[in-house]
C-alpha cells in the first residue's frame, strides 16, 4: 500500500514526507501503508528505504498511470505552478495546475479503489469584496490565473467525491510564514522573505502597504494539518471537500514588529518599502480572516502567536 505525493521533493512535500514516516515509526499513522512514492520533477531528499522517487511530467498520463497504482491509499497533491509564475506563463500554468490535477484524479478513478485525496488550494481562490471574516460558505472570485486554475482544481476534486471516484480533501492553505530557503515564484514570497533574509543578516523588501493582512501559518503546522487531513473521515467534512485551514490574522507591519522583537532592532532596519503594484494586485485580493471553527472543531490546528513562529525559524535556521 502506498502514499503518492506529488511535489514530494519540494519543502512542503518532503516536510510532509517526513511526517508520515515519523508517525509510522511511533505507530500513529493515519492510514495504513507500506511506502511514499514522491512524484516531482527532482529526487525527493528524504533518506528512507520505504521512500521512492519518480522525477517526471505531473501532465503526463502514462507515467501517472505507473504511478497511481490500485495499491494507492492515498495521494497528496502538492504540486503547483505558483502564483507569480501562474500570472507570467498561463499555458504552463494550464499545463500543470488544471491538466495535472485532472489526469491525476482520472488515474486515481482508473485504479478503482478511491484513494484518499489531498489537495493543496489557496487564498488566491477569493477576490472582490470580502468581509472582514470569511465565513466558509463565501463564493470564489478568483482575480488571477492561479487562484483561477486553483477554484478548477477545487471543483474537479469536489465532483471526483461526489461520483465516489477519490474520497477527496480541498485544503486552502493560508500563507506559509517562515519558509527557509530561496525566495520562490510566489507573489506571497515575501512573507517570508521579509523575516528570513533579515534574521540571516540580509536586506528585503516589502512590495506591499504595511496594513495589508495576511492569513498565516508556520509550516510545522501546515505539516501536521496536511497529515491530519488522512485522519479525518469524509463523512465528518460532508458532501462539500473544500476546507479553510486554521491560520492567524497578521498585518505586515505587525509582522515586522515581530522580527524587531526576535531578531533585533539590526534586523528590522534591514527591511525596506520597495512598493510592487504587480505582487500588490495578487496578494490584495487575499482576505485576511476566516471562521475556521468547522476545521478547528475537526481536529486541524492553528498557531498561537507569530512571535513564536519567527522564532521557531530562527532557532532552527538561523546559525
Amino acid at each position: 500500500m502506498r502514499i503518492v505525493v506529488t511535489g514530494g521533493a519540494g519543502f512542503l512535500g518532503s516536510r510532509v514526507i517526513r511526517l508520515l514516516l515519523e508517525r509510522q515509526d511511533a505507530g500513529s499513522a493515519p492510514l495504513a501503508f507500506d511506502s511514499v512514492v514522491s512524484f516531482d520533477l527532482a529526487q525527493c531528499p528524504v533518506d528512507d528505504p520505504r521512500v521512492s522517487s519518480v522525477v517526471g511530467d505531473i501532465a503526463d498520463p502514462a507515467l501517472i498511470a505507473e504511478v497511481i497504482t490500485p495499491d494507492t491509499v492515498a495521494v497528496y497533491h502538492l504540486a503547483a505552478v505558483l502564483s507569480g509564475g501562474s500570472e507570467e506563463d498561463f499555458d504552463l500554468a494550464m499545463t500543470v495546475n488544471v491538466d495535472g490535477t485532472r489526469a491525476l484524479l482520472e488515474a486515481a478513478r482508473t485504479t478503482g479503489a478511491a484513494p484518499r485525496f489531498v489537495f493543496t488550494s489557496s487564498l488566491a481562490v477569493f477576490g472582490g469584496a470580502m468581509p472582514d471574516v470569511v465565513p466558509e460558505e463565501l463564493a470564489t472570485r478568483p482575480e488571477s490565473t492561479y487562484g483561477a486554475f486553483k477554484a478548477i482544481g477545487e471543483l474537479l476534486v469536489n465532483e471526483y467525491s461526489r461520483k465516489g471516484f477519490v474520497d477527496g480533501r480541498v485544503l486552502r492553505l493560508p500563507t506559509i510564514s517562515v519558509r527557509p530557503g530561496r525566495p520562490n515564484s510566489a507573489a506571497s514570497s515575501f512573507a517570508s522573505g521579509i523575516l528570513r533574509e533579515p534574521l540571516n543578516g540580509q536586506p528585503s523588501q516589502v512590495p506591499v502597504p504595511l496594513e495589508t493582512r495576511m492569513w498565516l501559518s508556520s509550516p510545522d503546522v501546515a505539516v501536521r494539518n496536511l497529515v491530519h487531513a488522512l485522519e479525518v473521515d469524509g463523512d465528518q467534512i460532508g458532501p462539500w471537500r473544500t476546507l479553510n485551514l486554521p491560520g492567524i490574522t497578521v498585518t505586515v507591519s505587525q509582522m515586522l514588529e515581530s522580527l524587531e522583537r526576535v531578531g533585533g532592532q539590526q534586523a528590522r532596519a534591514l527591511v525596506t518599502e520597495v512598493p510592487d503594484q504587480r505582487i500588490n494586485d495578487i496578494v490584495g485580493s487575499w482576505p485576511g480572516d476566516f471562521d475556521v471553527e468547522r476545521p478547528l472543531a475537526l481536529g486541524f490546528q492553528r498557531d498561537e502567536t507569530f512571535d513564536a513562529v519567527v522564532t521557531q525559524y530562527r532557532n532552527e535556521f538561523v546559525g
